[in-house]
C-alpha cells in the first residue's frame, strides 16, 4: 500500500457496487460507506413517522419539511458485523434488512430527489470522508460528494442482468416478489436517477467504466485491483 485515498464508486442500481466496495474496503483496510443506504434510512424514518402518504397505488406525497428537519436528530452509523459487512445503524438500530424492503425501494427515489435533503446528506458524507481511507459508493460520489476523489469508478450492467440479480437477492431475503415487478422497479429507478434535476446519476469524464454484465464479482474485483495498480495506489 502507498497512501490512503478516497475511492468513489458510482453506478446503476443492483450492479454489485456494494459488494465491490466491501471487497475493496476489506482488501485495503478502508472504511466502506454505502451512501444509498443513508437515503434509504431517511426514507424508512419518514415512513415510520407518516411523512409519506399514499394517495393511490403508485401516487404518493412526501412531507419534505418534516423529513429534512429530522435529519439533524438522526444518528447514522456504519459498523462492521461479524461477517465483515458494513451495516448501517439508525439511532442504534440495525436496519440493514429493513431498508431493502420493496416499499423503501419504491419511495427512496422521490425522497432523495429533494435538493435541501441531499445537501444535508452530502454534508454528512463529506464529514465521513475527510479522514481518507474510504471506499464510498452511491450515485453522485464522483460528481458531487467528492469530485476530487483519487479514483472514480462507474459500474453498470444490462437492466435484465441487474433485475435477475436483485430478484434473486430479494428471494434469499425471504421477500415475496415477482420478477416483472423487480424489473419495472429498477427501470423506474434508472429513469429517476438519471433524469432528476438534483445530482443526477452520470458518469463523469474521469470515471473509469466497469460493465459487469458478463463478469462475476471476483472478475470485477480483479479488474478494480488492476485499476488501482495502474494508478500506483497498490503495489
Amino acid at each position: 500500500m502507498i497512501k490512503k485515498i478516497i475511492i468513489a464508486i458510482d453506478g446503476h442500481s443492483s450492479t454489485g457496487k456494494s459488494t465491490l466496495a466491501k471487497m475493496l474496503a476489506n482488501y485495503l483496510k478502508y472504511k466502506h460507506i454505502n451512501t444509498g443506504a443513508m437515503y434509504r434510512a431517511v426514507t424508512l424514518h419518514a415512513m415510520r413517522n407518516g411523512w409519506i402518504q399514499n394517495l393511490e397505488k403508485d401516487i404518493f406525497t412526501v412531507n419534505y419539511k418534516e423529513v429534512i428537519c429530522s435529519i439533524d436528530e438522526l444518528s447514522l452509523d456504519f459498523r462492521y458485523n461479524e461477517d465483515g459487512n458494513s451495516i448501517l445503524f439508525l439511532n442504534g438500530e440495525d436496519i440493514d434488512t429493513k431498508i431493502k424492503s420493496p416499499l423503501v425501494t419504491k419511495y427512496v427515489s422521490k425522497v432523495s430527489m429533494d435538493s435541501k435533503l441531499r445537501l444535508k446528506i452530502v454534508s454528512l458524507q463529506r464529514d465521513i470522508g475527510t479522514l481518507s481511507g474510504v471506499v464510498m459508493e452511491g450515485r453522485d460520489i464522483g460528481s458531487v460528494v467528492f469530485p476530487n476523489a483519487d479514483v472514480k469508478l462507474f459500474i453498470t450492467a444490462s437492466l435484465e442482468v441487474r433485475s435477475k440479480r436483485r430478484y434473486k437477492e430479494m428471494l434469499e431475503m425471504g421477500l415475496k416478489v415477482r420478477y416483472d415487478d423487480v424489473l419495472q422497479s429498477l427501470y423506474s429507478r434508472d429513469q429517476s436517477d438519471t433524469n432528476r434535476k438534483n445530482s443526477p446519476l452520470i458518469r463523469v469524464e474521469d470515471a473509469l467504466l466497469i460493465d459487469n454484465t458478463n463478469l462475476d464479482i471476483d472478475e470485477q474485483f480483479d479488474l478494480a485491483l488492476d485499476i488501482l495498480k495502474d494508478k500506483k495506489i497498490i503495489l
